[in-house]
């Protein structure tokens, strides 16, 4: 990356195996498209829910040329399990980004009318 990787971890006990993974995933994310200029993660433990117990969210902040990609809702009781559902959200919009960048746009063949 461009621009030094952001980790903010709220509200849960600092893991050094934690900010690993993170660091790791980002950096994936940097071989697949490598003109991120700045990505921010944010790992943060909701105020538990009476039926549903604790939860995770990850949110992550990915700037590249000419936009921004936001990922905000991956929900869930295992703090591993949120980043990868998040990380692999964003893997998903950086596809769609560099697709759009190299024109692969989708083209549906016009409808044939019968008459």
């Amino acid at each position: 990356m461009q621009l030094p990787l952001q980790v903010t971890i709220q509200n849960i006990d600092q893991s050094e195996a934690l900010e690993t993974r993170i660091r790791a995933k980002a950096e994936k994310l940097n071989e697949f498209f490598n003109h991120i200029s700045s990505c921010r993660v944010v790992v943060e433990l909701q105020d538990a829910h009476r039926h549903q117990g604790k939860q995770f969210t990850v949110r992550i902040d990915i700037k590249v040329p000419g936009n921004e990609i936001v990922v905000d809702r991956a929900h869930s009781e295992d703090v591993y399990v949120a980043l990868r559902d998040a990380f692999d959200a964003a893997k998903r919009q950086l596809e769609e980004y560099a697709r759009k960048l190299r024109g692969d746009v989708k083209t549906h063949e016009p409808k044939r009318s019968d008459s």
